[in-house]
């Protein structure tokens, strides 16, 4: 089995529910404490080894691009200033990796996002990261790695990340059927956003999976479902019903979720985050009880 070292972060969602933020920019270029999310998710994959990351774009995400390019002209003037100490701040541009875009040029769903991916994947197993989701504090996580890890020891089809929500949430998720218990766990069924009485558990799929290229074949024999979207899931079940074996793995409790995609976790994320900036943190959680207390500084 090749090393996998390759990575698709679809990024070409128009963000709706984070409106009016995303009318010009991206929701994967808000920033949460002192990043846009989508440097966490790239920090993240280069961290744990991804050498080629692709991500899926669409109409007014060029500051995506933007962002993940060598600026000289700032690097120069900041030395020319004195600032040398933010050059600091760069250091996610000096990282071992390659940066590939193609246009994901019709919304089809995150299915279809990924089978865009398929003239540059080839025949190489590979990782998905969804572009508007943070694995831990600061993306403090290495789930990806152990992922990886498990697809090649196991020869699977698939192994996708999953996190427990509350059973009252289970129908805004892929639900895992597990066929057995504990943090790695072979999976029997993927249920799409099922009500609280059909769900076979509280393991929702969360925002990380390694594929093999068959997952594309399954993809292209994949008919729309709601909204008309080709969902990744049904593409699994299909690698399921075909005899492969898609395991799952539990988040651990630091490499909690957040995802970007409303302003109700987008605010949570940015509180936690900034709470946890080294510099800024302790003042702020002075400032904030201060606030809630009824007596501002």
């Amino acid at each position: 089995m090749p090393e996998i070292n390759i990575a698709v972060v679809p990024v070409a969602g128009l963000g709706t529910r984070l409106l009016p933020a995303t009318k010009s920019q991206p929701k994967e270029m808000l920033p949460v404490g002192r990043k846009p999310v989508v440097q966490y998710v790239v920090e993240e994959l280069t961290r744990v080894g991804m050498k080629r990351i692709l991500f899926i774009t669409g109409p007014g995400k060029t500051s995506i691009e933007n962002h993940f390019d060598l600026n000289l002209e700032l690097i120069q003037n900041l030395r020319e200033t004195g600032k040398e100490e933010l050059l600091a701040e760069f250091e996610f541009e000096r990282a071992p990796a390659q940066y590939f875009y193609t246009r994901q040029r019709q919304l089809l769903g995150l299915g279809h996002a990924v089978l865009c991916a398929q003239p540059f994947v080839g025949n190489q197993p590979f990782v998905v990261a969804l572009g508007d989701s943070i694995i831990g504090v600061n993306a403090q996580s290495d789930i990806v790695r152990r992922m990886t890890r498990l697809f090649c020891e196991r020869n699977a089809a698939a192994v996708v990340a999953f996190e427990e929500v509350p059973r009252s949430e289970v129908h805004h998720y892929g639900i895992a059927k597990p066929k057995d218990g504990g943090d790695v766990f072979e999976v029997e069924d993927l249920i799409e956003k099922p009500s609280v009485e059909e769900a076979p558990s509280h393991l929702a799929i969360a925002a990380r999976y390694v594929l093999a290229p068959t997952i594309f074949d399954a993809l292209a024999r994949t008919r729309p479902g709601k909204g008309g979207e080709i969902q990744l899931t049904d593409a699994i079940r299909a690698l399921l019903s075909n005899g492969g074996q898609v395991y799952g793995m539990v988040l651990r409790g630091e490499e909690r979720r957040f995802d970007i995609g409303n302003f109700d976790s987008y605010f949570r994320a940015f509180v936690e985050f900034a709470l946890a900036d080294e510099k800024y943190g302790a003042a702020l959680r002075e400032f904030v009880e201060q606030l809630i207390n009824g007596h501002p500084a």
